[in-house]
Parts: C-alpha cells; sequence; structure tokens
C-alpha cells in the first residue's frame, strides 16, 4: 500500500518533492525546534498550491495513512512533527509561499500558508502598511503555523493574537475538498463562524493553505524603552498607568526578570544591557500615529510620572532605530541563552494581569521549598498576562538529569498554582503532544468532549494529525 501511495504521490508532485527516508536527509523535517522530539516519517510531501494539497490529502484518505502538516518547523510543543513509527506523512508547506493579493483601501492581504512571517511583514511594509505579528522566530515560522497555534507574540496588547489578525481562510477539509473561506469583510453573520475553527487547532480538522489577513496603517513614529522596577508589583502599576496614559498606542509591553538579563549577559556578553541588573526590567513600546515629537513628549511624561510615584526607578529611552532594535534584541535573545544554559521546563501561562504578582511570589516559594537550587526564568507580555515561567536545573545539576528527574513534579505544582490563580496551561504555544495529557486532565470535561465531538465530525478516520491536542 506504501508503494502505491508513493508512486500516486510521486505523480502529482513529481519525484523532487516526495522525499523518502535513505534517499533523502529527513532530519529537519522529523526533529523539532527544541530537539525533544524526533520521529520517523513515511515520507516528507512538498506540495507547490492548494490543488496540490487536496490531491495529497485525498490520497492519503484513500490509503488510510496519517497526515502531519508542518510549516516553518519552529513550534514548542511537538505538534509538527511524525511520531517514531514511520506510517505517517509529514505535509510541508513551505512552497506554498506566495503573497496572493494586496488590498490597502480594504487594509487586507491574502497569502498563501507556506509564507514566512518575515515576508509578509516586509510585503505589508513596502505597501506602506503594517502586519503586527511579531515573534522571535518570525524568520522562518509560517502564516499557516501561525494560524494553526493561534500565534500570540509582542503586540498582543494592542493587536490582538494571530485570530485577530485573520479576516477569512483557505482550508482542505480532511476527506480532500477545498474551502474557500478567504473573504476579506469584517462584518459576516451568516452562521456558524468556520475560520476560528480551524485557527488554533493545530492541524487535527483540517489543513490551513490560505489567509485573508488584517493589515494596520504604520505608525508614523515608534518609541521604546526600558525601565527598571523593584517588585513585580510595581511591573503592574507601570502597565496601568501606561494604559491610563497612552491607550491604544501602547503597543509593547514585556517583563523580564534578573536571572533571565543574566543569562542573556552571560553567553551573549556583547550586547548591552543600559540598566544593569535589576529585580525585574520592562520593556515599553509606543506606536504614534501624530510623530517622533509627540511620542516622545508623551513616553517621558509617562516615565517621569512613573519615576515620581515609585513605580520605577530607573530608565533608558531608545534614542535612535538601533538602540530600539537593541532593547527587543536583549528580550528575544532570553530563548536563546536558555538553550545555551542547557534544558529546561518550560511553562507558557497564561493569567489574568492582576493576579500574576500573587502567582509568581506563591509558585517561587514553593518551587525554592521542594526543588532547592532551581533557578526561575520569568519573562514574557506581561501587558496580555502571558508569561515564560521557566524552570532552570541548579547550579551543576546536569539539565538532562533534573528534567528526567523532576520534570512531571515541576510540572504539576505550577499547573496546580495556574489553576488556583484562574489560568490557562497555553497561552501561545498550543498543545501539540507535549501537554496533550495535561489537557485532559485540566481542561473542563464539558469541553473536552465538544472537542473530540468536533474533532469526530470534521476528521471521523482520525487522520489529521493524530495523537495532539485531544
Amino acid at each position: 500500500m506504501s508503494a502505491a501511495l508513493i508512486d500516486a504521490l510521486r505523480a502529482c508532485l513529481g519525484q523532487a518533492h516526495v522525499l523518502l527516508p535513505g534517499e533523502h536527509d529527513l532530519s529537519g523535517y522529523e526533529r523539532d525546534w527544541r530537539k525533544r522530539y524526533a520521529g520517523r516519517a513515511l515520507a516528507v510531501v512538498r506540495p507547490a498550491d492548494t490543488a496540490q494539497v487536496a490531491a495529497i490529502v485525498s490520497l492519503a484518505r484513500e490509503h488510510g495513512v496519517p497526515l502531519v502538516p508542518q510549516g516553518g518547523n519552529t513550534g514548542l510543543v511537538g505538534g509538527g512533527v511524525p511520531d517514531d513509527s514511520g506510517t505517517q506523512l509529514l505535509l510541508s508547506l513551505q512552497r506554498l509561499n506566495r503573497v496572493r493579493q494586496i488590498d490597502p483601501a480594504n487594509l487586507t492581504m491574502t497569502v498563501d500558508a507556506g509564507c514566512v512571517l518575515q515576508q509578509v511583514q516586509q510585503a505589508a511594509r513596502d505597501a506602506g502598511l503594517l502586519f503586527p505579528l511579531s515573534l522571535a522566530a518570525e524568520g522562518s515560522c509560517t502564516i499557516g503555523g501561525n494560524l494553526a497555534t493561534n500565534a500570540g507574540g509582542t503586540q498582543v496588547l494592542r493587536y490582538g493574537n494571530a485570530r485577530e489578525l485573520c479576516l477569512g481562510l483557505e482550508v482542505v477539509t480532511a476527506d480532500g475538498t477545498v474551502w474557500d473561506g478567504l473573504s476579506g469583510l469584517r462584518k459576516d453573520n451568516t452562521g456558524y463562524d468556520l475560520r476560528d475553527l480551524f485557527i488554533g487547532s493545530e492541524g487535527t480538522l483540517g489543513v490551513i493553505t490560505a489567509a485573508t489577513l488584517k493589515l494596520h496603517p504604520l505608525p508614523l513614529a515608534r518609541m521604546t524603552a526600558l525601565a527598571a522596577c523593584d517588585t513585580l508589583r510595581d511591573a503592574v502599576a507601570l502597565l496601568g498607568l501606561a494604559q491610563a496614559r497612552c491607550g491604544a498606542a501602547l503597543t509593547g509591553f514585556e517583563v523580564m526578570n534578573a536571572l533571565s538579563l543574566a543569562l542573556v549577559g552571560k553567553h551573549f556578553p556583547q550586547l548591552v544591557q543600559p540598566l544593569g541588573p535589576r529585580p525585574w526590567t520592562v520593556l515599553l513600546e509606543l506606536s504614534d500615529s501624530e510623530g517622533e515629537t509627540h511620542a516622545r513628549a508623551q513616553f517621558e511624561a509617562l516615565l517621569e510620572d512613573a519615576l515620581e510615584r515609585g513605580v520605577i526607578d530607573d530608565a533608558a529611552v531608545a534614542e535612535t532605530l538601533a538602540q530600539s532594535h537593541a532593547m527587543w534584541h536583549l528580550r528575544e535573545s532570553i530563548p536563546l541563552a536558555q538553550s545555551e544554559e542547557g534544558l529546561n521546563i518550560k511553562h507558557d501561562i497564561a493569567l489574568p494581569v492582576s493576579r500574576i504578582p500573587d502567582f509568581v511570589e506563591g509558585c517561587d516559594r514553593l518551587l525554592a521549598e521542594r526543588f532547592p537550587g532551581s533557578r526561575l526564568v520569568d519573562f514574557g507580555h506581561l501587558g496580555d498576562g502571558n508569561l515564560h515561567y521557566n524552570v532552570q536545573a541548579p547550579e551543576g545539576v546536569a539539565p538532562a538529569d533534573f528534567l528526567r528527574t523532576h520534570e512531571a513534579a515541576v510540572n504539576a505544582l505550577v499547573y496546580d498554582q495556574v489553576a488556583a490563580h484562574g489560568g490557562s496551561i497555553s497561552a501561545e504555544h498550543g498543545i501539540g503532544q507535549l501537554k496533550r495529557e495535561e489537557l485532559a486532565q485540566r481542561k473542563s470535561p464539558v469541553a473536552l468532549q465538544l472537542m473530540r465531538q468536533i474533532k469526530q465530525a470534521l476528521d471521523p478516520r482520525g487522520l489529521l494529525n493524530p495523537g495532539r491536542v485531544v
């Protein structure tokens, strides 16, 4: 059956785009970005357009072969790599990389799912517009993957997640038919919102092949600053002050604890840290539609007010674009510094902003009591309540040994505290296979049953990304 399927796939795509183990090195497709999951694919197929994706899905269904869709393979929960059975077809969407249309009057653009996020940002910028989704992997992640995981990033505070930036989708369903929902309408109240079913479904309900995205006018000025806070409560107070003073102009509000920036200093000493060591450092960004003079005056007034109130004790405002990029580079280097330091236990959690200081204080204390010496690398998107609350092995302890011995217990402790504070175990990374069992234990039974019913209705044979989410 496999030989017949491979022959049919080659007839459809051409031999060059059906990659077989033994004939090609498939490791770049079979291993995830974190190098936590590695599998074996029956083959890697690389379609060039939606019609070829539909043909592949139809052939896989005919032969009863599971499909694993993959974009840029930058996911963090093992949702886009095959298992180790050697029976799953890896569907790479990277050749679907056309910008189909930009409609400046409607403030929309339609792109293929395999377009790299940075390519989409640049195409919008070339048209004098802004596509605001921004995250550390934007040079390699794809729009299809961003939508399949409902990616967040650094500007959710102002513009929302990927879901809020998408007006329509084109999807290949589990039976190989194509749903063309590429409307650029902002109002379409004609029944169930099918778009929202597929966004965030991690390839388990259908294969996203294109999207119509929402664009925004380019801001005339952007201002970036770092501010030092003694406590996380002060950082939350600064957020409230910034929102009150700046409103929708506040587009970024990131927080970084002392250890997160210490690791950046250790592994990337060439990166300048203008404020030096502080318990908490906040990165703020303001986007202004009036111009740099107005933006700078508003920003400086905010920081002066915060200093007078004792909410911050120091600040540094970027004077040039290069300095702004350098400040963001500090924030974006934290995951890389953690990787250099060694394996760590990652938690991508969401909490009501008001509950974050109590959560961190209590969880830090419990982890210190139960796992002495463990190091807490706490950073993330405070403005929208999303923390990357990561636990690094104690100094001198092999990271792999620490994970093997303590990961389950650490996760249980952290997720119990997340639940106690009304939070979510996944804010922007998704569920994949990493958190599937955790979701089954912690999600409402009613919600889980509804999710399973949707999966059964749209993919009754369970061939789309099996073993993920539910």
